[in-house]
């Protein structure tokens, strides 16, 4: 089951998925190691960085078929 962060506005959710989108397409660090970026560029503890990152990794797939699909 998929769980949203419940820490965080939908915007700021929004701001993090897409950080991680870019970090991802820039190639910088393989994805299971994104939670420093996040948590240096959000001010996140370890554990909300990794929640950001779980919930990006369970969605990612929805998100870019919709995005697709919106293009």
């Amino acid at each position: 089951m998929i769980t949203k962060p419940d820490f965080c506005s939908e915007r700021e959710l929004e701001n993090m998925l897409y950080f991680l989108d870019g970090l991802r397409e820039s190639g910088a660090t393989n994805m299971f190691g994104a939670a420093p970026y996040l948590m240096d560029e959000f001010d996140l503890t370890k554990d909300e960085a990794r929640s950001i990152v779980l919930f990006w990794m369970e969605t990612f797939s929805e998100r870019r078929l919709r995005r697709t699909v919106i293009s």
